[in-house]
């Protein structure tokens, strides 16, 4: 049996590309694959010193030819295309030149403002794939001479979930209006205006990753002037935190896609979504979200009795991003590069 390789700077809980990977091993392994995860850090099958996030020092190519010794196929989830340990990448690119590859690529580093100069990311072999989760990265992609494949992520079916139990372990009333953030708190995230939005709805803010990349300071002063109440608490079944929700508050200024708009029209649930190029790609769709800026239309929706716009998103994310999709999808490009088993 063949053995693929899934290589990311680390796996966990809350992130999103760790929650795609998953996705994507469970379908290596359904085509044939043997698969092993590889790592900066624990949980993961090998971990490589010096993969993981702003890690002080590079990996060493022996440590990495090593890591990737009998592997097969390499899926990169993110690692070549951030530039959050640029030397990693490098390395991994050296190891891996002339062999099959597939550079999974969620977020390039022109989509944020102070990687713009970037130039050595993303890395580029002919032997190898690069695959996009949406068509304006496709389109970003081609515009630099590159071709690339979109796979859209990939959801499965919402599971049985405990929407009293959860609002009473959180200490939240039946009739309080519970608005949830499901993000790490990093800038681009909008926790302020998520906060605001919920001060508007007079709800409480619910927040569930931690805070990230230096943001820990700012997140304290935002929850300190925050004019409703404040739960910050992690959550170990996302469908528990869905149905315990009124309305998900998504307002970033930027995502290479984020998952949490999906997975709540899954889950029939409202999100009032910021104005970011691959959101106005969902609403391209067909989606329907709320405006984060207008509370007062935010709270019209969520006492409304007209479901059928939460009913029509469920049915588009049906279609769009299922597991069936996603799984056609990587299978005609490894049928295509012959990498299938």
């Amino acid at each position: 049996m063949p053995t693929a390789a899934v290589l990311s700077f680390r796996f966990t809980d809350t992130d999103g590309v760790s929650a795609v990977a998953r996705t994507w091993i469970d379908q290596l392994r359904h085509l044939g694959f043997d698969v092993v995860t590889i790592a900066g850090v624990e949980p993961a099958d090998r971990v490589v010193d010096g993969l993981g996030l702003r890690w002080p020092h590079p990996p060493s190519v022996a440590d990495v030819t090593a890591a990737l010794a009998d592997i097969d196929l390499t899926v990169v989830e993110n690692l070549a295309t951030i530039p959050l340990n640029v030397a990693a990448a490098q390395v991994v690119g050296q190891v891996l030149a002339g062999r099959p590859a597939i550079m999974h690529h969620h977020d390039p580093p022109w989509h944020r403002p102070q990687w713009r100069d970037v130039t050595e990311l993303p890395i580029h072999d002919e032997a190898w794939r690069h695959v996009v989760l949406t068509e304006t990265a496709r389109r970003e992609f081609a515009e630099r001479g590159w071709q690339a494949t979109v796979i859209r992520n990939a959801f499965g079916e919402p599971q049985t979930h405990e929407r009293g139990a959860t609002r009473a372990a959180l200490g939240v009333a039946d009739d309080e209006r519970l608005v949830v953030h499901p993000v790490r708190a990093i800038e681009r995230k909008g926790v302020p205006a998520a906060i605001a939005l919920t001060e508007a709805l007079g709800g409480t803010y619910w927040l569930l990753g931690p805070a990230e990349d230096g943001y820990g300071p700012t997140l304290d002063v935002a929850f300190s002037a925050a004019r409703c109440r404040v739960i910050h608490r992690a959550w170990p079944r996302i469908d528990d935190v869905y149905a315990a929700a009124d309305l998900v508050a998504y307002p970033s200024t930027w995502e290479g896609f984020g998952n949490p708009p999906v997975e709540a029209a899954l889950r029939h649930r409202w999100t009032a979504i910021g104005d970011y190029p691959v959101a106005q790609e969902l609403r391209s769709l067909g989606f329907e979200f709320a405006d984060p800026t207008r509370p007062d239309d935010v709270a019209a929706l969520l006492e409304a009795d007209d479901r059928g716009p939460l009913e029509r998103n469920a049915e588009l994310a049906r279609r769009e991003f299922s597991t069936q999709r996603m799984a056609d999808d990587l299978q005609q490009l490894l049928d295509e590069a012959g990498w299938l088993p």
